[in-house]
Parts: C-alpha cells; sequence; structure tokens
C-alpha cells in the first residue's frame, strides 16, 4: 500500500485500501469482503451506501451542490435545523449552528460560552477526546499522540477523574477532584463550563456515572457554569437512543453533534439553549462549507431512519447478542487476555488485559492482524490500546453481525 505522497503521522489501522461498501460490509482493492465494525470511526450508523441517504444526496446533487449559508441561505439548512430540534429530547427553546466536523463543533462550543460568561476556564475529564485541531486537543485527556511537539495549546483547561463502572473512578471521587482543583488550581467564578462525553469513544467506551451527572449539573446551575456534552459519537442511536444524555438524567446547556449525523458526509453541529447560542453578535458564527446542501441532505435522510423504535430495536438487538455471546465467552474461559465489557446499548468496548492484569497492548495488535486476515475490521481503543470498541452499523444483518462476533471469539481464542 503506496503512502509516498501521505503525510507519515496519519496512523493507518489497517493497511488496506477500500474500493466500495453495503451496509456493514466493505471490500478491498484485492477484491477481499470484510465485515465493517469500525463504521468510519462511528460515522456509519446507518451502513456505507444507506439507500435512502444515497437517494437524497443524488437528488440534491442535481439541484444545489453548494451555498454557503451565511452568503445566501439553503432552504436544506433550515429544513434540517428544525428537524434536529423536533429530535434533540430537551425541554428548553433551543437554536444551533452546522458546522463540518464534530471537532469545528467542540472549536465554536468554546467561544460561544466565552462570549456568554467573559470566562476562559474549561474542565475536561481524563481519558476524554473531543478532536484534533489546536483548541480541542487540550481538551483531550491523554497527551500521546495528540498533544505532542505542538507547544503551549490554548486554554485554560484542567482535567478531572472520569466517574464510571468502567473506570472504577466513583461520584465521591470526581467530586474531590473538583473540589481540590478549586481550592488550590483555579477560582470558581473563572469557570465558563465542564464538557464530557456520556460514554467515551476513544477513552475506551466508558460510561459516564449518571449519579454523577445529575449532580455535576445540579453543580453547575448553583454555580453559574456551563453544560456542555459531546455525543459526537455516542449520539444519534448509538447507545440505543437518540442520544446518551438522557441515559444520565440531564439536559446540556450545549450538545456536540457529529460522525452519524449526516450518513458518512462531513457534518457537525452545535444545538443548545436560544440565549447562550445568540451570545457573539451577528458574524461571529459560519463557516463556508458549513450546512453543506448535499450534507444537510444525507442528515435528514438519516434522521427520517431514525425512529425511536427503529434505534431501540437495533440497539436492544447488538446489545442483547453481545451480552449473550460475552457471558458465554467468560464461562468457556476462551482466553486468558479477556477483560471485562464497557459502554453501554450498542456502543460497547472488549477490553484485553494479562493474566497479570496490565493492558494486554500487544495481543490487540495481534488480535486486529488475525481478525483482519479472516475478515472482520475492528477498531482500538484506551489509553493503553487494549479495548476493542464495536462499532458495526446499527442496521447491521443479524447473521452478519453474528459472524462478525464467531471470527471474533475464534481469533481471541487463537492468542497465546
Amino acid at each position: 500500500m503506496s503512502q509516498s505522497h501521505i503525510a507519515s503521522p496519519i496512523s493507518i489501522v489497517h493497511p488496506i485500501t477500500l474500493t466500495h461498501g453495503k451496509n456493514a460490509q466493505v471490500w478491498d482493492t484485492e477484491g477481499n469482503a470484510y465485515i465493517d465494525f469500525v463504521g468510519g470511526i462511528g460515522v456509519l450508523n446507518l451502513g456505507h451506501c444507506n439507500p435512502a441517504v444515497v437517494s437524497a444526496i443524488t437528488e440534491q446533487a442535481q439541484r444545489l451542490t453548494h451555498s454557503a449559508f451565511n452568503a445566501v441561505p439553503h432552504q436544506g439548512y433550515r429544513d434540517l435545523m428544525d428537524a434536529l430540534a423536533a429530535f434533540i429530547p430537551v425541554s428548553y427553546e433551543g437554536a444551533g449552528m452546522l458546522t463540518n466536523s464534530g471537532a469545528e463543533a467542540a472549536e465554536n462550543a468554546l467561544k460561544i460560552v466565552r462570549a456568554a460568561t467573559g470566562r476562559t476556564v474549561v474542565i475536561a475529564f481524563d481519558g476524554g477526546f473531543h478532536g484534533r485541531t489546536l483548541s480541542t486537543l487540550n481538551l483531550n485527556g491523554k497527551v500521546a499522540p495528540y498533544k505532542q511537539r505542538v507547544g503551549i495549546l490554548p486554554g485554560p483547561v484542567y482535567h478531572v477523574p472520569y466517574p464510571s463502572p468502567d473506570t472504577g473512578v466513583t461520584a465521591e471521587e470526581a467530586f474531590k477532584a473538583i473540589e481540590r482543583l478549586f481550592s488550590v488550581e483555579v477560582d470558581i467564578a473563572d469557570v465558563a463550563c465542564f464538557i464530557f462525553e456520556p460514554v467515551q469513544g476513544e477513552g475506551g467506551f466508558l460510561a459516564m456515572d449518571p449519579a454523577f451527572a445529575q449532580a455535576l449539573r445540579a453543580f453547575c446551575d448553583a454555580n453559574n457554569i456551563y453544560l456542555i456534552v459531546d455525543e459526537i459519537q455516542s449520539g444519534f442511536g448509538r447507545t440505543g437512543q437518540r442520544f446518551a444524555f438522557s441515559r444520565l438524567g440531564i439536559e446540556p446547556d450545549l450538545l456536540l453533534m457529529g460522525k452519524s449525523i449526516a450518513g458518512g458526509l462531513p457534518l457537525g453541529a452545535v444545538y443548545g439553549r436560544a440565549e447562550l447560542m445568540n451570545a457573539l453578535p451577528q458574524g461571529g458564527l459560519g463557516g463556508t462549507y458549513s450546512g453543506n446542501p448535499l450534507a444537510c441532505s444525507a442528515a435528514l435522510a438519516s434522521l427520517e431512519q431514525m425512529t425511536e423504535a427503529n434505534l431501540a430495536s437495533w440497539g436492544g438487538y447488538q446489545q442483547q447478542a453481545l451480552e449473550s455471546r460475552y457471558a458465554s465467552w467468560l464461562t468457556r474461559g476462551i482466553s486468558p487476555y479477556l477483560g471485562r465489557l464497557s459502554g453501554t446499548g450498542a456502543m460497547r468496548g472488549i477490553e484485553l488485559l494479562t493474566p497479570e492484569g496490565k493492558p494486554a497492548t500487544e495481543q490487540l495488535a495481534e488480535l486486529l492482524k488475525a481478525a483482519r486476515s479472516k475478515g472482520l475490521l475492528l477498531m482500538p481503543s484506551g489509553k493503553y490500546r487494549n479495548v476493542i470498541r464495536l462499532l458495526p452499523p446499527l442496521t447491521i444483518e443479524p447473521e452478519l453481525y453474528e459472524r462478525g462476533l464467531d471470527i471474533f471469539e475464534e481469533c481471541l481464542a487463537g492468542i497465546r
């Protein structure tokens, strides 16, 4: 696979080149077929080349391929914002904007809270991931490789432990860390916002403790601090609900969206309280390609398929099938490297540990290669790259999902 004109810092997980895909299957230039459990890293909840999305894009491409909304508005942007307002389960009057990506959504959210509060301090969480742009790098709760060699990052940003049954950090421990932060590091009056993922993606599919989320929501309300919830990877049905914040029993002040919002086309969004979104002066938000007509048409076609019934059915099937299979793996003792099952709904991670309880990073790399040779594409995650994150399309055919799990089981059992 030639990399001669591609920058070397772009890391490749699987050294193959794809030519086409259909729902949960892809094919490479050698004619090999694969079951795709990567899903474009959470972009393809509705699968490769979803027929309704392809039809919408094709129709839109014959009418209008681009208009910069902040120069000359187009109807698709207006229709999509109305559709998102109806789709996002919050009780308040909201407003939003479209972006080109999730990272760009996070960047704009930082601008918005600064304008609304006059404050600059952001508190994020260990293990979090919010993008690769300069400001979002500092939000990430991990140094290597994202923060290396780039110098001083925009801030100030502080990090606290992520409370989750998957990390073993309790809500009480996390709040003690926050209390210490305000006692030793920063004045609470300077804090603009907290930002977190309800289920961490890059961090290893770690689900936040609902009790902590509710306490944090109350804490933010009492101290005039905004709460930004990043659902770029967990949103649009990945956990079996429209958004994972509903599982936590809270509402965000700002919601970040991306990845599966548009069926594979580049699109992101920020949506939140209208008075907050309107804090910047006119001209303070926007972008040349933000809310491109083709991406808007794809998003509208995607949202139409994401009914409550479909999301519950798709997510429920994957959750039940995986939990049943995982329980069987434990009972049968198929591998000394099988660790915990993290996450929630259809957003699940499988941890690999050595018999001594240390991250089985080398064994995961071996597993990726073995699975690929048998026709299954998997994605690593976690601080030590020892967690397989499962991101097959929600629309995957059950027999194909089961076959993917068969291959995973076979390859995991073969690692010694």
